[in-house]
């Protein structure tokens, strides 16, 4: 029995308490390693960070579910979901379609007049030549006939190396100044075609472009400074780096290197020891910096890349001007190492104050994650507006900001005191203008915690 790509079957792991289970898991890809074959498997229901290379031993294939052939609907002229062109459809003629099976329909004889299918058939082709004659003869043999327009196939632009998805090239359209394989009118696609992903803005991720491909890892294992990190999805890193067994990052620039003998050539000529960009905020050893993505779009482009191995619900873009990168680090004699970061939009027309934001694994469960999210809600509170971060969360994202979102609430409420001997009073407008937690999350977060009930008017 061979296991093929989207087979579904149960595959051995072991679970947070070290049991060994038999989640049922889909087959992405398989590989021959030394004449042996490993798959990559994705357990169903489980987060993509699990995801895993396994040997056939752990496979299960008693219980082995081949993918189902999908039915493909014939297209006409193109369009996917038309019904398969017919003669006796295209000339007007009733269409006769059958059941689950063949059946044998009686055919009325028409008449041999000029509404024939054949004759009507001769009469087309007769008159399409005679249409092709007037058109060839309308033009003088001067003028030259102009070539039929070339379809444009897509594109692939490359930046750092990393390869972005197809691009149509439309003709005839103006291009925007400063971005790479995108044009103004991109947004908007009336064919039927996707359109190019937008270079600014938002960094949601469209699920409509997954594929295969970034849908597995493909960086094994990362080194920065004195840890490894074990990605937990996919980045567009180069092509050619994606086959090492470790990638090197300098942990200040953030720069990518093949070697680590690259690596130490790399530090001898590398003057940073903290990020680009200007000191905000200092306490003890933990510091922030504020970068601008215009100004140092290398280490910008580069910090994504880091954090797309840990975040699989956003899209990488390469224009980071509309972004401003609030990076943590934690200082010691060596330098400001970087602990975690977020990005928030210089200018949110929906009021979002962080874009993305992420903690690395080795910094994580310390609280650095709440620290982080206090800080964007106090660069929010100078702004002198609410603001909430940008949908959607991650797993882990949705649980840091339900802590931060209830204790701060709490607190307001624990320290509310009664005047006059009534009982203490707050609305969630007051209690939005105090945090600066916009009014949606407020509701959302007292309705977590069960604090607020709503009454049809006469049953309170």
């Amino acid at each position: 029995m061979e296991v093929i790509e989207g087979c579904r079957l149960p595959v051995l792991r072991r679970n947070q308490e070290n049991e060994d289970e038999w989640p049922l898991a889909e087959i992405l890809s398989v590989k021959d390693i030394s004449g042996r074959k490993v798959f990559y498997v994705h357990y169903i229901d489980f987060n993509k960070r699990l995801d895993e290379w396994v040997t056939p031993e752990r496979l299960d294939l008693k219980k082995i579910q081949f993918p189902k052939k999908e039915a493909k609907t014939p297209t006409k002229n193109g369009l996917p979901g038309s019904r398969p062109s017919s003669p006796e459809r295209d000339l007007g003629l009733p269409y006769l379609a059958s059941s689950a099976s063949l059946q044998r329909v009686s055919v009325v004889k028409i008449p041999d007049r000029t509404n024939s299918i054949e004759n009507v058939t001769k009469n087309l082709l007769s008159k399409r030549k005679l249409e092709a004659v007037s058109l060839t003869t309308q033009c003088s043999p001067a003028t030259p006939v102009a070539p039929a327009p070339e379809i444009p196939t897509p594109v692939f632009a490359q930046q750092n190396g990393s390869v972005r998805r197809p691009v149509s090239v439309v003709t005839g359209r103006k291009r925007k100044a400063g971005c790479l394989g995108t044009d103004e009118d991109s947004q908007d696609s009336s064919d039927g075609i996707p359109s190019a992903p937008r270079m600014t803005g938002s960094l949601v991720s469209d699920r409509s472009h997954d594929d295969i491909v970034t849908r597995m890892k493909n960086i094994e294992c990362i080194e920065l400074g004195r840890h490894r990190l074990k990605p937990w999805y996919f980045s567009p890193y180069p092509q050619e780096l994606t086959s090492l067994p470790v990638l090197y990052l300098c942990e200040f620039c953030l720069k990518y290197l093949k070697s680590l003998k690259c690596l130490q050539r790399h530090l001898t000529k590398c003057n940073l020891r903290h990020p680009p960009g200007n000191e905000i905020y200092r306490k003890g050893t933990i510091s922030f910096f504020e970068i601008d993505g215009r100004k140092n779009k290398n280490y910008s482009q580069n910090l994504c890349l880091l954090a797309k191995c840990f975040l699989d619900h956003k899209t990488l873009y390469y224009d980071t001007d509309p972004f401003l990168f609030y990076v943590m680090t934690e200082y010691d004699c060596k330098g400001f190492h970087i602990v975690g970061y977020f990005s928030k939009e210089k200018e949110s027309t929906e009021d979002y104050n962080v874009a993305c934001i992420l903690t690395l694994p080795p910094y994580q469960r310390r609280g650095y994650g709440k620290l982080l999210i206090e800080f964007s809600y106090e660069l929010s509170k100078v702004e002198g507006k609410t603001g909430t971060p940008e949908k959607p969360l991650s797993d882990l994202g949705l649980l840091s900001y339900r802590s931060y979102w209830s204790q701060t609430i709490l607190e307001i409420l624990m320290e509310l005191k009664s005047e006059n001997g009534e009982r203490p009073q707050i609305t969630i407008n007051e209690i939005s203008e105090l945090t600066s937690i916009k009014k949606e999350d407020v509701i959302s977060t007292l309705q977590y915690l069960n604090l607020i009930n709503y009454y049809k008017v006469g049953q309170c």
